[in-house]
């Protein structure tokens, strides 16, 4: 039995002529995160209607020609919770990613009270199957790959296909299938857009920073990077969060005193204290203005609490009963920022909450707008019952 395993490019050149001619491509990789700037790239897994195939990129040097049929066909991709992927094609030289994605995680997360759903639980859900396990661990960079690890690779896209014709059934059957089109474009937007954005806010730890020291984690962030980038290094290993953090809590330019922190000690940071110096003087004079924390400054009335805690509940009742997953749909802050926006209580800077558009109106926002405006009411029907609370118009003529 010949090897699915495509290793050098005139075998590559092959699968993309007839990849050319597919109209539903599934694709999940095989990757190694932890040493690199960058996650490492260690295996492709396709699936057509016709073959299933994995391809070598530590044997083929030059991925190009499958990065731009697969960008460039009219075909429907297929993924299973397919951020990163998402990023291979958009590091890849086709700097694009493909026209007709489906991620089988989101699209199940309409039809069923789970999100996010790991891959096998999805196959088992809605196609009664278990893929192969026992390769989780793997370090995917060593050759040659056995026969077990080929296998467990193949079992992440052999239900990518199966996954989409169910899904896309129950979607339409539920009248979601727009819903599902919404929210990918969404999600494929924001991946694109964080690939190009300065994601220094996602620094664990500043939440409770003054702006003047977001201007230093700022700065740190930056140079921690480009440091990264450079060494080819997770940007983690090069200076930690909390060591990070600290740094700009306490607002010193001086390298010797930057070095005194308990942690700096170590790997080489101490040949970079001046550049860290230098980092925090640029906070220091630098700009605040936009990069405020963004929180109310007025103090908020009592009630927005205990309406928020009171409508809260409603979220996760008109999920379960919609059997849609509530995490999907949003949060209790969700709801919050929701009753806030309809009471014109902080400053919104005209931003929409997620839950007064699209899909989410149309399942939650509209309902809660209704129970603020008194047009709707929350009662119990059996207390016992897994979800006892009823939302019901209120019929004006009797209320008044």
């Amino acid at each position: 039995m010949p090897s699915p395993i495509i290793t050098d490019p005139q075998a590559l050149e092959q699968l993309c002529e007839r990849l050319q001619s597919a109209s539903i491509i599934g694709i999940d990789t095989e990757f190694v995160s932890e040493d690199t700037y960058q996650p490492q790239l260690c295996l492709v897994q396709v699936a057509t209607e016709h073959e299933l195939v994995e391809i070598d990129p530590l044997a083929i040097a030059d991925l190009t020609p499958f990065w731009q049929v697969m960008t460039s066909g009219e075909h429907i991709t297929v993924l299973h919770a397919g951020r990163e992927e998402l990023n291979f094609f958009l590091r890849s030289p086709a700097a694009a990613v493909p026209k007709h994605l489906f991620d089988v995680q989101i699209a199940a997360g309409f039809c069923s009270n789970e999100y996010p759903s790991s891959y096998s639980s999805v196959v088992s859900k809605f196609l009664g199957h278990q893929p192969a396990k026992g390769e989780q661990r793997t370090d995917w960079r060593r050759r040659p790959l056995s026969n077990a690890q080929i296998t467990y690779a193949l079992e992440d896209v052999r239900y990518l296909l199966p996954l989409h014709k169910k899904l896309t059934q129950i979607l339409k059957n539920l009248n979601r299938d727009e819903w599902l089109a919404d929210e990918m474009r969404v999600w494929q937007d924001d991946i694109v857009a964080a690939n190009s954005r300065k994601d220094w806010r996602r620094v664990s730890g500043i939440g409770k920073l003054s702006p003047r020291n977001l201007a230093i984690v700022r700065e740190l962030w930056t140079w921690r990077q480009e440091e990264a980038q450079r060494r080819n290094q997770p940007p983690k290993r090069i200076l930690r969060d909390d060591l990070l953090v600290e740094i700009a809590k306490r607002k010193i330019d001086n390298p010797d005193q930057i070095m005194a922190i308990r942690g700096m000690e170590r790997g080489g940071a101490k040949r970079k204290a001046q550049e860290l110096a230098d980092c925090v003087a640029r906070g220091l004079e630098g700009p605040t203005e936009k990069i405020s924390r963004g929180s109310h400054t007025e103090e908020l009335p009592s009630q927005l609490n205990l309406l928020g805690q009171f409508l809260a509940p409603a979220l996760g009742t008109i999920c379960r009963r919609a059997e849609i997953a509530t995490s999907m749909v949003g949060t209790a802050t969700d709801v919050r920022e929701l009753i806030a926006y309809r009471m014109g209580i902080g400053n919104h800077n005209d931003a929409v909450p997620v839950l007064a558009e699209g899909w989410r109106a149309q399942l939650v926002g509209n309902v809660i707008d209704d129970l603020l405006a008194g047009t709707r009411s929350i009662r119990i029907t059996n207390a016992l019952a897994d979800d006892p609370l009823v939302f019901e118009k209120v019929d004006q003529h009797k209320s008044s």
